[in-house]
Parts: C-alpha cells; structure tokens; sequence
C-alpha cells in the first residue's frame, strides 16, 4: 500500500483518510484469503479425496468444514468491505458512508459487488455446514464463485480500453488462483489426519495435477490482464513490482516441486501464495498504469472498443476479437469432446459421426456469435444482437444436444468422473432445472422479461452482465432442446408425443415476441444506444424493428429442424420397438399378451 501514493487524487476523488484507506487494504486482504480459502477447500472436498457417489468420506467432509468456517470469515470481512468500499470510493469519511449508506451504494459499483458477494458467503457458510452429500456440496461452489468473482469483476478491470478482454481474463485468472491456495490449505489438513485406506500419495498427485493446472491458467490469463492494464507504460513503479512478485511466485512454486519432490515445498508454496494473495490485494487498489497514457473514449468505455464504421461484410467475417469466456469454451469444449470419441476409438468402440459433427458446429457456433464481427457488433447494434441472441438460444443448443456430451462422457470417462457425471445428471437441482414446465418457462419468458423491461438497457452497460445474459441464452436453450430432441436421456423423460407438445407450445411466443418487437414504438435501451454515438447508426427504431424482423424469421427456421429430428427419433423408437415385439413374440415371450390374458383370468376369477 505504501507504493500506492495519492490514488484517489489520480482519479479525480476525494481522500477519505489514511485510516480509512488501511481499514479497506486489511479488510479486503481477509476477504480474498477467506473466499480463497472457501472455494479451494470445497474443491478439494469433492474433487481430490475420494469420495462416494452421495456421502461425503470422512476427510471430504472435513475439507468441506475448512470452507465452512472460512466461508464465516468470509461474510464478516465482506459485510465491512460495503461499507468501507463506499467510504473509499466516494471519499467520504466512514460515519458519512454509514448514514448515506443506501444510496450510496446504489450509486457506486464496488460496494453493490461486496453486497453480492456477502449474500453468497451467507448461503455457502449456512450451506456447507448442514451439507453431508457430494451432489450438495458441488452445488455450494455456484454461490462461491460468484463471490470470489463479483468484487473483482467490477474493479479496475471493467473499465478502459479493452476492458473486455481483462474481465473476460481474470474470469480465469481469480476462480485458478482461489482453487490452488484453498487446495493447498485443504492438503495441509488431509495430511495432518492421512486417512488408513488411501494413500496420502495419491491424493497429493491429484492436488499436483489441479494446480498445475491452475498454474498455466494463471499464467496465460495473468499475461492478457497485464498487457491490458500496464500497456505499453515503463516497467516501474509500484504496480509493475506488486505484478513481478505475483508472476515470480506462480513460476517457481512448480520448479520447487520438481526439484524438492511432493511434500517438502507445501510450507513454502503457502507462503509463497499468501505473497501472491497480498499482492493481488494491492494490485486492487494502485491505479493501472495504462490508464494514464490515453483517455477511453465513450465506445472503450461501455465496449472496451470503437466501432468507428457500420457492419461491413468483411468486418463481421474477418474482424475477430477472442471472447475469452465463452469463444475460448466452445474451442475447449470441441476438444474434449474430439478427445473422449478419440478414447473410444482407441479401445475398439464406435461413436456415431453425426454425433461428432452436430457438436462441434454447435460449438462452431458458439465461436462465431461471439468471437467474430458478428459478436463484436452484437454488443453495439440491436440488429446483430438479435442474430447472435437467436444463434446462442435456438440453433447452438439443438446442435449441441445432437451431440450426445453426457453418454460420451459416461463411456469415455473413467470410474470417479463417470460417478460424478451420473450423480449430477439424476440430482435433485438438475430434475427441478429440467422440469418440462420450468425448462419451457424460462425458455420462452426469459424473451419478454429481458427485452420489455428496463433489464436489457441495464444488462448492456456491463461487459459480465452481457456475457451472463449470452451465458443464460445457450443454457436455458440446451436445457429446453435436451428434453425435447436430445440424445442423453433427461432426469425427466418425457414420450415423443409430449415432446411434440411442449415444442408446439413454445413456437408462437417465440413469434409473438418478433412481431412485438417489429410493431413496437419505444427504442429498447435507447440511453445505452445513445452513449455510443454510432454516427454511422442513426435510426435505432428502424434497427431494433430489423432486429425483430430477424427475430420472427430466423426462429422458424431451428424449430423445423427441431420437429425433422424429433419426427425422425420418434419413428426410429417405433421401429426399434417393433423389432422387439416381434423377436419377443418368435421367442413366446409376448408381454401384452400375456398381461391380457392374465387380467381375463383375474376377471373370470372374480366372476367365480
């Protein structure tokens, strides 16, 4: 903190007090390393001990108690962190923060995080200590994710050129570091108590294979947030030295390893992260040299980048930006699909081409929407939205689905990753989520919540808000199109005829809502479209009625697909169980016919 200097003077705000100003350094400090610690040991718990398919072992439950009780560390710190993030950002003395505290926390973006993030400690702390289960516990990583995030994403990274790329980064980068230093904690308590029936050995190697995952993660996305927020500025000053420290440490923790073996560098690695940890606080708080070189324009502002001209077709083919959320997870998805067909084909099972093909354009699709000029001017055009909303929430998904991920995984998997697979799948949460009636609603309403409310307008000026609404887009699409044509089985199985049914139901509010939007009078986020300035743009009703044009049109097009495949599956089901029937009724088994004759026996027996 000492290298920080007057930071809030640098960016344009009062000084709230030195005292203030330490308070929030120290608080936010245990906040990070209880979060930390919280999500690591719940990933320790369900991933790296041994653990059944519903109870949790005796040390899996113990990883789970670390979390807990750092998870009430976590609410505390956070509860503070509110309040002196209001301080700290509006310059204002504490006893002005508490008694403004409302409206000054609806007006500001950090103090609105830390709220989030105390509402999701308060459920993992009360939720892992009456948690007993596998399935339950992997569920508590949502909520802790979503606090280890929330304070980070909107920092310093959601703001400046190319602020889309930082956050889409640290969505990397924080979640890889939280899990290796709450792991780590974790270890050093599984190996206080060595459970008799497994070797510590073992649970070490998969703590190894985690982190250092973890490590390359760190360091790949590490690298973009840093070429981000340091730009082309000299390599001094506080900010550079705290980012040195960090790096150094993910670099020779794993040369420790290989050098010194399994258990001799863990004391060390600790250290080593709490150094890390500490400075990754401080980076939070020093101002980010790349902000001093050139002043944001509105469109780096709200975008992260300009859109100086219209749509042209070579742009939206050949002006590709990475998404590095969901672009980079399509490309990974692909390859470790292509990766478990290539398993079956090594030990001498087939795996169906089509089901191959259907999955990786779906992914395909999924890059494109939000990787090429399509997904660049998605963000800026209503129009372009529209086409990569409709791709995301229709066509990715039926593709997707096709694919059949769950049945290869459950083939392809080993023994522990294949227990998991089924135990999530048949949960509890995954039957209540894919509930015809549920899976359809939000479906088809979550159209006219987003679009004729205030949310969209809201949703569009954040980058994480934009991409969790892309996120909710290919979620709610593959979960509906899973029940209605996918190849894994649903938790609720539904018959053909009822397949039909609920697609029939959902066709004409898909139109409905294109027709609305075509005849609708009042521009949809118009002060969001406005702070662009699209010089090149200047008719926003004419764009958004083009965007319902598209809307009605290209929605048709996925359901007939949807009803060939279903129409399709159905008759192959029926055949199938002709061919059963009959090879039952060659054999003298025919189970109809002897269920009839034995309900004639029973009525002739009542009749006696």
């Amino acid at each position: 903190m000492f290298w920080a200097g007057d930071v809030h003077a640098a960016l344009g705000d009062s000084d709230p007090g030195r005292l203030t100003s330490l308070a929030f350094g120290l608080v936010r400090t245990l906040a990070n390393a209880a979060a930390t610690v919280t999500l690591g040991a719940l990933v320790f718990g369900v991933f790296v001990v041994p653990a059944r398919r519903t109870k949790l072992t005796a040390h899996a439950y113990a990883a789970v108690r670390i979390a807990a009780t750092a998870a009430a560390v976590w609410v505390a710190a956070a509860a503070f962190a509110v309040v002196l993030s209001v301080s700290d950002a509006t310059g204002q003395p504490v006893s002005v923060a508490l008694s403004h505290l409302p409206s000054l926390v609806a007006a500001t973006e950090e103090p609105k995080a830390w709220l989030i993030t105390t509402v999701a400690a308060g459920l993992v702390a009360a939720g892992t200590r009456m948690t007993l289960t596998w399935v339950t516990s992997v569920l508590w990583l949502v909520p802790a994710l979503v606090g280890v995030l929330a304070p980070v994403i909107a920092g310093h990274v959601a703001n400046g050129a190319w602020h889309d790329v930082a956050t889409n980064a640290v969505v990397w980068h924080v979640p890889a570091a939280a899990v290796w230093v709450g792991a780590l904690v974790a270890l050093r308590g599984y190996l206080r108590h060595s459970p008799g029936d497994t070797s510590p050995d073992e649970v070490i190697r998969r703590y190894h294979r985690l982190t250092t995952a973890c490590a390359v993660v760190l360091v790949l996305s590490g690298g973009v947030v840093a070429a981000v927020l340091v730009g082309p500025a000299a390599l001094t000053g506080g900010y550079v030295v705290l980012l040195l420290i960090k790096l150094a440490v993910v670099a020779v923790v794993p040369l420790l390893r290989a050098r010194w073996g399994t258990r001799r560098p863990l004391g060390v690695e600790l250290a080593g992260l709490g150094l890390a940890l500490a400075a990754s606080t401080g980076l939070t708080h020093l101002v980010p040299p790349a902000w001093a070189l050139s002043r944001a324009s509105p469109q780096e502002t709200v975008l992260g980048y300009e859109l100086p001209d219209g749509p042209s077709a070579a742009e939206l083919v050949l002006g590709w930006r990475l998404d590095l959320v969901l672009g980079l997870g399509a490309v990974l998805a692909a390859a470790v699909y292509l990766a478990g067909v290539r398993t079956l084909r090594r030990r001498g099972d087939g795996w169906p081409v089509g089901r191959t093909a259907a999955w990786t354009a779906g992914c395909a699709v999924v890059l494109v929407m939000t990787s090429s000029g399509l997904g660049r001017y998605a963000a800026g055009m209503f129009s372009t939205h529209m086409v990569a909303h409709m791709a995301l929430n229709m066509l990715a998904p039926v593709l997707l689905v096709l694919g059949g991920p769950i049945t290869l995984a459950l083939r392809a998997s080993p023994p522990g990753p294949r227990q998991w697979v089924t135990a999530l799948v048949h949960c509890r949460a995954a039957r209540v989520a894919a509930h015809p009636a549920v899976a359809a609603i939000v479906f088809v309403g979550s159209f006219y919540v987003l679009y004729f409310s205030d949310l969209f307008g809201e949703m569009m000026r954040f980058h994480w808000a934009h991409q969790l609404m892309n996120i909710h887009f290919l979620v709610s699409g593959y979960v509906f199109f899973w029940l209605v044509i996918g190849v894994d089985r649903a938790p609720r199985a539904l018959p053909h005829l009822a397949r039909l049914g609920l697609l029939f139901s959902v066709m004409p509010f898909h139109a409905f809502f294109g027709v609305i939007l075509m005849n609708k009078q009042a521009v949809i986020a118009e002060d969001f479209y406005r702070t662009l300035g699209l010089t090149w743009m200047p008719d926003l009703l004419t764009d958004q009625r083009l965007g319902g044009g598209i809307a009605w049109a290209t929605g048709e097009i996925p359901m007939l697909v949807v009803v060939i495949a279903l129409l399709h599956q159905w008759a192959r089901a029926d055949r199938r169980e002709a061919v059963r029937f009959d090879r039952a009724a060659d054999h003298g088994h025919d189970d109809r016919l002897a269920a009839y004759n034995a309900m004639l026996a029973e009525l002739s027996g009542r009749r006696n």
